[in-house]
């Protein structure tokens, strides 16, 4: 399997995800993690899983449970996540972040 890095703006976006929920309900920022890492897991085994995003490089994958997508990219070197992403704000926003 190939390491999956992650973008310093994903890093920031699932902390700020995270921190949310965990405001609305105690514990229920922990589960959006759970499901982060699942997510993360499954197309760490399983790369072309997700959906391309129209002509880019990038893939989605849906975090279950929350409105949410792992946005990622399948390099040589690994897998990198490039954001974690609300599903129905602002699509594409994420489009000009490169890896690394």
């Amino acid at each position: 399997m190939k390491p999956v890095n992650i973008h310093r703006q994903a890093k920031a976006e699932l902390d700020a995800a995270i921190a949310y929920y965990q405001g609305e309900k105690n514990g229920l920022g922990l589960e959006f993690l759970d499901e982060v890492r699942r997510t993360e897991n499954l197309i760490q085994q399983f790369p072309q899983l997700g959906t391309p995003y129209q002509d880019t490089e990038f893939r989605t994958r849906k975090i279950k449970r929350f409105p949410y997508v792992l946005v990622y990219c399948d390099l040589e070197d690994g897998l990198w996540l490039i954001a974690v992403a609300h599903s129905k704000k602002r699509p594409g926003y994420w489009l000009s972040r490169t890896p690394g």
